[in-house]
């Protein structure tokens, strides 16, 4: 490494993982072209790497921040984008960091573009999940098993129930960075239980937030539920059939019950939406294109897999992205809009992405377009390109002694 050469991350080297750093290089020669790297290993041992190529200016600095990459992994003036643009040498990898007590750490390093490319300085990011006071504690009470976050501190908090179709501890433990209390689950705690889904375990995580000391009396008023794909129907019902939801965060998924019959009390409440596998499409990276696979539940035949939110007394934000290829997040959006309002209604709001794919995740996380599908155990196309839910929930779930600022 070269003495002279200097490679900083601002404001520190340690940061939250939805917080951006800035990469500042120093002590090169002027208009000097060097190559900046970033690797990464996640929790599965998979090793992820970036690079870009910069030209310094005058002074002999570059400035992540201000400079455009000339050529890498990406092009432009792109401050984060290394950390975006992380990925497998092998395809359909999805970079798995879900478990919150282990930092996201990315090794960034200047080469010099001539000869054997010789690195001339290098740093570490450790990228936390958790912020300071942030308490984990894993949950198994009767039939819930997950992992509850608390935020530092008495309360209350406004509490929210974090429903993945995997296990992922990410999502909930930023929440709570913000100042909620967010009990993290999975709609599938292993990869057995595939058939039928009950929807008792997940009211019974409801009434655990609501009756939680932290929460307090704001827990009478109800609790949120974030999801995203599977997890969505999940989310839909509860607010449908069960007490006590204030307010729904869907995000990328559908109207029904995808897959598998819901069963509720020890009855079926709502039979499964299925898949025609012979309209799923190969592409040429040998992913497969399973949006258009999925039956209509308008059609006569699967209305009884559709989820009657028109009953439910919650607040509702339903965020979509535009090239979602997992399934047509925009449509399955759009008709629960049309019948909430059929049914006047008004409680609900929407937010639509335009380029993005559906895996809609916290900012500055390594970008993924194909990986392999948990439930259908072959790799899919996710869609989309590299790229107000805070300010939704604590609005509808307000605790005026709990209030942050929110940064979404």
């Amino acid at each position: 490494m070269s003495s002279q050469v200097r490679l900083r991350l601002l404001p520190s080297t340690r940061c939250l993982f939805d917080e951006p750093v800035q990469l500042k290089v120093a002590g090169l020669r002027s208009r000097q072209v060097v190559t900046i790297r970033a690797t990464s290993t996640d929790e599965r041992e998979v090793v992820f790497g970036s690079s870009a190529t910069y030209r310094a200016d005058d002074g002999g600095e570059v400035d992540l921040n201000r400079d455009p990459s000339l050529n890498g992994s990406y092009v432009g003036v792109q401050p984060m984008g290394l950390l975006q643009s992380l990925k497998a040498d092998t395809l359909h990898k999805y970079f798995f960091k879900n478990k919150a007590l282990n930092p996201h750490v990315v090794k960034f390093s200047v080469h010099e573009q001539e000869g054997d490319g010789r690195m001339l300085a290098e740093e570490t990011n450790e990228r936390f999940l958790m912020g300071d006071g942030v308490s984990r504690d894993p949950i198994k009470e009767g039939n819930i098993r997950g992992v509850l976050f608390t935020p530092p501190g008495e309360g209350p908090f406004p509490a929210v129930l974090d429903l993945g179709t995997f296990m992922s501890e990410k999502r909930a433990c930023l929440l709570a960075n913000k100042g909620f209390l967010v009990l993290s689950t999975a709609v599938f705690n292993d990869r057995q239980n595939m058939k039928e889904i009950h929807l008792d375990p997940f009211k019974e995580a409801v009434d655990f937030l609501r009756h939680h000391p932290k929460v307090g009396p704001a827990g009478s008023k109800g609790v949120g539920v974030i999801s995203r794909s599977k997890g969505t129907d999940i989310a839909l019902s509860l607010a449908a059939f069960v007490p006590g939801v204030q307010a729904v965060v869907w995000i990328n998924g559908t109207s029904a019950s995808v897959g598998t019959p819901l069963y509720y009390k020890k009855q079926q409440i709502l039979s499964p939406l299925m898949f025609d596998f012979s309209k799923v499409i190969t592409t040429k990276s040998g992913a497969n294109l399973i949006k258009y696979a999925i039956e209509d539940p308008l059609e006569e035949k699967n209305k009884g897999s559709l989820v009657p939110i028109e009953r439910a007394k919650s607040q509702f934000l339903f965020v979509a992205a535009e090239d979602d290829l997992n399934w047509d997040s925009k449509a399955y959006m759009d008709e629960m809009v049309e019948r909430l309002t059929r049914h006047g209604k008004e409680n609900f709001e929407t937010v639509f992405y335009p380029g993005a794919g559906h895996l809609l995740e916290p900012p500055y996380g390594p970008f993924c377009s194909s990986a392999l599908h948990g439930m259908l155990s072959f790799s899919v196309v996710w869609g989309g390109e590299p790229r107000k839910i805070q300010e939704f929930l604590r609005t509808h779930l307000s605790c005026d002694d709990a209030q942050t600022k929110a940064n979404l």
